[in-house]
């Protein structure tokens, strides 16, 4: 069976998963007693799961492609062809929106980016339960594609490790000599339940905290995914109160280091999670920046009328760690007290904070989107080494030295990728702008959607942005931003510069 299972497209794989995922809500509207959404959960996951039987079956005895490059054309097609199929049973289920909304809900979940058209309030207790669980499959496929796709191209941040060119197989060692096919499954195997346990355990202390089943179990699959999915508007708004948001800030931590939860990939020898450097920066940065934020109440105490006291500091200084730490995971949760952090420090509306952080995004091959902390820790160490040349000219050293995990010419190609993301920003940003006719709108759209942290829409304006006010134009792009920051720009020139499309 698992051979038969192994001769499968990664695509076709995808929609059997899919196909089965929709049963589960159906049977949630069946218990509400919702029929109608039952039906349409229903009738979407049986028509799914027969026409990928069919084609399943049309397919038997025929050779498979077994080439990295078409796993990673399957990922590409995952994330634009496979939320039209998702979306069908939400727009029948909905009824009272546009299929392109429900397409771009579908892509924003399945990315893990987690921006919503719809109030909390507009989507029946089903229709959250499916947008949670289809963020956290994305978020699983994220987790196995890393190991099984990215890591033997050199791709996801893998071009900073390995020794092989972005795009490029590795030919060499266990994973050059391994089936595409066989590998996707092994890491699926392996890696599937832990993200379950995770997922399982987080939601049982979760509802130990006092939260409903089923916000429980929205925020427990969101933090595993990082998609930022709540159906009640935030974890503000969810019953575990401060103790939920200690526990979930304990999980968010398996999306700054992959080390966390897996030793399945290239990064050279393994490390203990505090030495690694992904999982260090990260938390310093989670820690620095909100204490910067607290301390500059001092600074500006003056702007106070009276001295909070020291509950309400403590309050501020969680508000801020909790808030920053999803930000860089690219959650995009904010803490209950994230309004005392601002008001503490001062600023009302410190999105380009919230914005830079996001950017800076997780660790390589986790859930998280952005820049990735890896490479910027490449570029760190980069950094350290021209300073020692200009104090030493003479000195010998390479870039990366000081870390095993980077490969000789790592930063130079971390620097490469982050030009490319400068440039993506800068481009869906003006496009963005000729759209909404606001350049911080335009701004914070891009961003959001190219770090996939899509509660930024709400958080680092003012005002709260309207997405479906966007238009189709809007809309459009914002889905192909978030495909292009959920598989980064360097997977997609590798993609259409390979020689796959001349076979």
């Amino acid at each position: 069976m698992r051979a038969r299972i192994a001769d499968q497209p990664l695509f076709l794989l995808m929609m059997g998963i899919a196909a089965l995922a929709m049963f589960l809500p159906a049977a949630h509207a069946l218990y509400i007693d919702v029929e109608d959404q039952a039906r349409a959960f229903f009738y979407s996951g049986t028509l799914l799961l027969v026409l990928t039987v069919l084609i399943a079956v049309a397919r038997t005895g025929r050779p498979v492609r077994r080439d990295g490059m078409w796993n990673l054309l399957a990922l590409l097609g995952g994330f634009t062809v496979l939320p039209a199929i998702l979306a069908v049973p939400f727009h029948d289920a909905l009824r009272t929106t546009s299929f392109l909304n429900a397409y771009f809900e579908m892509v924003s979940s399945l990315t893990t980016t987690g921006a919503s058209m719809f109030a909390p309030d507009r989507l029946s207790p089903s229709l959250h339960l499916w947008r949670a669980m289809v963020g956290w499959l994305g978020g699983l496929l994220m987790w196995v594609a890393a190991a099984a796709v990215l890591a033997p191209l050199s791709l996801g941040g893998f071009e900073v490790t390995a020794s092989g060119e972005p795009g490029q197989t590795e030919t060499g060692g266990k994973m050059g000599q391994v089936d595409p096919q066989q590998r996707i499954l092994r890491v699926a195997w392996h890696l599937t339940p832990i993200y379950a346990g995770l997922t399982l355990a987080l939601w049982l202390m979760l509802l130990v905290g006092g939260d409903r089943p089923l916000v429980a179990i929205s925020h427990a699959m969101s933090v595993m995914a990082t998609s930022g999915i709540s159906p009640v508007g935030g974890v503000e708004n969810a019953g575990s109160g401060l103790g939920g948001e200690m526990v979930m800030a304990l999980f968010m931590l398996f999306a700054l280091s992959r080390v966390t939860f897996s030793g399945d990939t290239l990064v050279g020898a393994r490390v203990s999670v505090f030495r690694d450097p992904e999982f260090r920066l990260g938390l310093g940065l989670a820690l620095v920046i909100p204490l910067v934020l607290f301390l500059r109440h001092w600074s500006g105490a003056y702007d106070f009328d009276e001295e909070q006291n020291f509950l309400q500091a403590l309050h501020a200084l969680w508000g801020g760690i909790f808030t920053i730490l999803s930000m860089l995971t690219t959650t995009g949760f904010a803490s209950a007290d994230w309004a005392e952090a601002q008001s503490w420090s001062g600023l009302p509306t410190p999105g380009l904070i919230l914005l830079g952080v996001a950017m800076i995004g997780g660790g390589v091959a986790t859930t998280a989107g952005g820049v990735k902390l890896l490479r910027v820790w490449a570029l760190y160490l980069q950094g350290l080494r021209e300073m020692e040349r200009l104090v030493h000219p003479s000195s010998v050293g390479r870039s990366g030295a000081g870390s095993r995990r980077l490969r000789r010419q790592g930063a130079y190609i971390a620097w490469i990728f982050f030009m490319l993301f400068a440039l993506s920003v800068t481009v869906f940003t003006l496009v963005m702008a000729w759209i909404v006719r606001d350049f911080e709108q335009a701004l914070v759209l891009t961003i959001a959607a190219l770090s996939t942290t899509g509660p930024l829409v709400t958080l680092a304006t003012e005002t709260p942005i309207v997405l479906v006010d966007l238009g189709v134009a809007g809309k459009l792009v914002m889905c192909a931003a978030m495909v292009l920051g959920r598989l980064e720009t360097l997977a997609i020139i590798a993609l259409a510069s390979s020689d796959l499309w001349r076979r």
